[in-house]
């Protein structure tokens, strides 16, 4: 046992696995929050499954769980790959992994018993913060002496994005989860609103965002076998997300008394994420020119490929709804959870899959059972999360316009009921993609089982 927790890459494989795993539960969740917006009355005994309880399960665990813990597991394949050498402390990461995990595992044991200090994106409770910071920082050792022992001269993008990730992450999550207050992780007031979006934003954007394109900097340019088109360009975008991200959460509380100067930064930032998001699509795909076949024949690279142009998507209608005049009817309704889930499963969750299946060869040293299956997965999460958008982006039209010109928000529900059985409906392809991706990974790292004796005896005859 000793041995297999200092075996090279197995915490690596540990925490994609554990990924695949949580995308299972977090769609689990998520389908039980769609069908009580359908049918409020459904197991309306069952107090663990309240929508109250079951939703912040469903969106730490997804967030977290899946996209973040996934694309972890990635980046700790790829940083000793990219330096040539091995990963410091294998150790190490496996006590990541375990404290990272019981963050995660602390949101269905707790959320849904109703422990939660209930702020949007900050919901785990204090100890469950301590725990997060805790694996952050063994990331934060791990991956700055590998660094240091390194035998690659030249530090590629996608360690500055891994390495920036737990520097960032360690800086800002105690922030804005007011961990000095751990009886409310809250400050009194008003201004709690700002410690909160100041993580709420910074959660997509300083967490998961350098990880998947961290990622997508390393598959890319594997599969088309070239070199990155421009390492300038790929740090002037690391730059700039730093420069601009990490003040833009006030635009989710415009309607709010906060201060007029900082709705002025945060608008004005939101709009200017355009040029990172920019750099680093225009990047990447000047890369893949002339080699789109490659990519788009290649199942995982497909995966990370649909994941930049997600990208692209939530970053032309991130900075649009950051605009106060549209947030008029915008704001408050379905329209933002469908660019949540573009921005997390679409951007943050194609990618991680993408880059997961990409690596899991290489970890694990065998095959992927079926690409079929990873096919089966792009199109099942493809037409479930397109599906999602369309939708929910409709019934926030339909909200928002009513409330903009006077209506109740009551008498607006019905309008808004085949809009969440179509939701409930397209929730089945996302909890099959997940299971789908699971019995994937299952059938790939399984035993390989023995020949029967007889067998065996046939042959040497």
């Amino acid at each position: 046992m000793t041995n297999f927790f200092h075996k090279p890459q197995s915490a690596a494989l540990a925490f994609m696995v554990a990924g695949a795993v949580w995308f299972v539960v977090g769609a689990v969740y998520g389908m039980f929050s769609a069908i009580h917006l359908v049918a409020p009355e459904f197991l309306p005994h069952v107090a663990p499954l309240v929508f109250g309880r079951e939703r912040p399960v469903h969106v730490n665990t997804m967030l977290y769980g899946f996209t973040g813990t996934m694309l972890v597991g990635v980046g700790l394949y790829y940083l000793p790959a990219l330096l040539k050498t091995r990963l410091w402390s294998e150790p190490l990461a496996w006590i990541a992994f375990a404290f990272w995990n019981l963050t995660v595992l602390s949101g269905p044991l707790g959320f849904a018993f109703g422990l939660t200090q209930g702020r949007e994106y900050n919901e785990y409770v204090w100890l469950a913060d301590v725990s997060l910071v805790l694996a952050v920082a063994c990331l934060i050792v791990n991956t700055a002496l590998t660094i240091v022992n390194r035998r690659e001269q030249q530090l590629y993008v996608s360690i500055w994005y891994f390495m920036a990730t737990f520097l960032w992450t360690a800086s800002n999550y105690p922030l804005g989860n007011v961990m000095w207050h751990p009886a409310t992780g809250a400050m009194p007031g008003l201004i709690d609103s700002l410690f909160l979006w100041f993580w709420g934003h910074n959660l997509p954007g300083l967490l998961i965002t350098p990880l998947a394109t961290g990622a997508a900097y390393f598959v890319i340019p594997r599969v088309t076998r070239t070199p990155l088109n421009s390492h300038t360009l790929s740090l002037l975008g690391f730059w700039l997300l730093i420069a601009l991200y990490s003040h833009i959460g006030g635009h989710h509380v415009l309607q709010s008394p906060i201060p007029n100067w900082l709705k002025t930064v945060s608008v004005v930032d939101s709009v200017s994420m355009v040029l990172p998001v920019s750099i680093v699509v225009i990047n990447l795909w000047l890369t893949a020119r002339g080699f789109g076949g490659r990519v788009w024949s290649d199942p995982p690279a497909r995966l990370v490929m649909g994941g930049i142009v997600w990208y692209i998507i939530t970053c032309i209608q991130g900075p649009l709804q950051s605009l106060p005049f549209l947030q008029r009817v915008t704001h408050f309704n379905n329209w933002t959870v469908g660019h949540a889930h573009i921005a997390m499963l679409g951007f943050g969750g194609y990618i991680a899959l993408g880059a997961m299946w990409h690596v899991l060869p290489l970890v694990s040293g065998r095959p992927v059972y079926s690409n079929k299956l990873i096919n089966l997965q792009f199109g099942l999460i493809t037409f479930g999360l397109t599906g999602f958008f369309v939708v929910l982006t409709m019934a926030g039209l339909v909200q928002g316009t009513a409330w903009h010109n006077g209506e109740t928000v009551l008498r607006v529900l019905p309008q808004l009921a085949p809009f969440m059985v179509m939701r409930a409906a397209l929730g089945v392809f996302l909890l099959t993609a997940a299971l789908v991706g699971l019995a994937n990974l299952y059938l790939t790292l399984r035993p390989a089982r023995e020949e029967e004796p007889l067998l065996r005896g046939e042959e040497a005859a």
